[in-house]
C-alpha cells in the first residue's frame, strides 16, 4: 500500500462487558489484513491489550501479519482526544505503507461523536478515512429489557477514570452509540432462544433515536472480515459524484449463514438503471454488504460501489483495476454472481 493511500478507520464501540474484544479477537483470527488495532483500556492492567496480544494470530506463519496493538490507557478516549489519541495516531501513520488498516476499540463510556471529529484534524484527514462504526451490545441484556450487563461495573469504571469529563447517563450514551453505528452487531445470540432474539431486535428499535442501521446477531464474536471492515461511511468530496442513499433500512435478527462469491467481467456498462439493479439484486439476495467497480461507458474513472444492508452509494474515483474489469464482492445469504451477471448483461455498453 502506497503511503499516499487514505487508510481505512474502524470504530469498535460497545459498553463494557458487551463483547467488543471477543469480536476482535476473531477478526484478528480470520483477517488477513495487515491491521493496527487501538485499544482504549485503561487502569494498571491492560485486560483488552492482553487478551488480543494472545489470540495467537501471531504464529510460525511469516505470511501472517501481526496486528499492529497499541494500548491507549489514559481514560475515555472520547476525553484525551488531543493528549492521547491524536499523537498515537501520527504515530501510528508513520508505519502507513505497512497498513491496510486501522481498527479502534473505544472504552465502554466513549462518545463516539468526538472521536470521529477528531479525524479532521490537520495532521491525519487527508491519510486516514472512517470507513465504519461498528457497535456492540449484549444481546443478553436487551432480551431482559436493559442495555448493559451490569450496571455496577460500568459505574464503577466511570469513578476509576479520572480523565471522563462527561456524565451522559447510561441510557445517553446507548442512544449515542446507536446513533453513530453504521453496524450493530447483537452479541451472545447462541444463547437466545427465538422470542429472545425478538425481545431484543425490539429493544434496539424502540430507541428513539435508533437511525435504523443494519444489525447482526453475531455468536462467539464471529463476523465476517468482509462485512466487519468493509463498511463505508461515504464522505462527499469525489471528482464526479454520483451517489443514492436509499433510507429503507435492512433489519436481520436471526442467524443468517453468510456466503460470498465474487463476480468479475469485461466490458463496460451504461450507468442509466444501474443502480435499480444493483438494489434488485441487494433485495432479492439478502445481501448484508455489496462492493467493488464498474466500468462505466463514456466515463473515464470507474463508478464506485458499496453497499451496507440497503444503503447503497456509488460515486466515481480512480483506482489500481483495469479500466474495463467489473469487479464485485456479494456477501449475503444467497448471493449469485451468475445471476447478477445476467442481469447486468441488458445494460452492458
Amino acid at each position: 500500500m502506497a503511503s499516499t493511500t487514505r487508510l481505512p478507520v474502524t470504530v469498535v464501540t460497545g459498553f463494557l462487558g458487551a463483547g467488543k474484544t471477543t469480536v476482535l479477537r476473531e477478526l484478528l483470527r480470520q483477517s488477513q489484513q495487515r491491521l493496527a488495532v487501538l485499544v482504549n483500556e485503561f487502569g494498571e492492567v491492560g485486560i483488552d491489550g492482553q487478551l488480543l496480544k494472545s489470540c495467537q494470530v501471531c504464529d510460525e506463519d511469516e505470511s501472517v501479519s501481526a496486528p499492529t496493538i497499541v494500548e491507549l490507557a489514559n481514560g475515555c478516549l472520547c476525553c484525551t482526544v488531543q493528549d492521547d489519541f491524536l499523537p498515537t495516531m501520527e504515530a501510528v501513520l508513520e508505519q502507513a505503507d505497512q497498513l491496510d488498516g486501522i481498527v479502534i476499540e473505544t472504552s465502554g463510556l466513549a462518545l463516539p461523536e468526538p472521536l470521529l471529529q477528531a479525524f479532521q484534524w490537520p495532521e491525519i484527514r487527508h491519510r486516514t478515512r472512517v470507513s465504519g462504526v461498528v457497535t456492540v451490545v449484549d444481546g443478553e441484556a436487551l432480551a431482559r429489557g436493559e442495555v448493559v450487563a451490569d450496571v455496577n461495573l460500568l459505574e464503577q469504571q466511570r469513578a476509576d477514570d479520572p480523565s471522563l469529563d462527561h456524565d451522559d447517563s447510561i441510557d445517553e450514551l446507548f442512544d449515542e452509540q446507536l446513533e453513530q453505528a453504521d453496524l450493530v452487531l447483537i452479541s451472545r445470540a447462541d444463547r437466545l432462544s427465538d422470542e429472545q432474539q425478538r425481545l431484543a431486535a425490539q429493544q434496539l428499535e424502540s430507541r428513539a433515536h435508533f437511525p435504523g442501521v443494519m444489525s447482526l446477531p453475531i455468536s462467539h464474536g464471529r463476523v465476517d472480515p468482509e462485512l466487519l471492515l468493509g463498511l463505508s461511511r461515504h464522505e462527499a468530496a469525489d471528482p464526479e459524484p454520483e451517489s443514492h442513499d436509499d433510507h429503507h433500512h435492512h433489519h436481520d435478527h436471526h442467524h443468517p449463514e453468510l456466503l460470498s462469491a465474487s463476480l468479475q467481467l469485461k466490458g463496460r456498462w451504461q450507468q442509466e438503471g444501474l443502480e435499480s439493479v444493483l438494489t434488485g439484486a441487494i433485495e432479492t439476495m439478502g445481501l448484508l454488504r455489496l462492493k467493488g467497480r464498474i466500468p462505466i461507458a463514456g466515463k473515464v474513472l470507474p463508478l464506485q460501489v458499496q453497499a451496507v444492508g440497503r444503503r447503497l452509494d456509488c460515486w466515481f474515483e480512480a483506482d489500481q483495476a483495469s479500466s474495463d474489469q467489473l469487479n464485485l464482492v456479494l456477501i449475503g445469504r444467497s448471493p449469485d454472481q451468475s445471476r447478477l451477471a445476467a442481469q447486468l448483461a441488458s445494460l452492458q455498453a
